[in-house]
């Protein structure tokens, strides 16, 4: 149906030939390596300053106070 052409496009147990193509077929274009270090600090940035915050306020009253 329509999800077959997808699951035909996925690398799944395929050859290192045709992984290898696969890959080339995918062209990043200038800017892209740039985009995706900014989306991936915007995405994980946030998590990884709360989880700090949790730690600090955990070690804060459990130790400092």
């Amino acid at each position: 149906m329509f999800f077959e052409r997808f699951k035909d496009a996925l690398p799944k147990k395929k050859t290192k030939e045709e992984l290898d193509e696969h890959y080339d077929k995918i062209e990043l274009e200038k800017g892209d390596f740039l985009a995706m270090v900014i989306a991936a600090m915007i995405t994980f940035l946030p998590v990884l300053i709360i989880a700090l915050a949790i730690i600090y306020g955990v070690i804060w009253v459990l130790i400092i106070r």
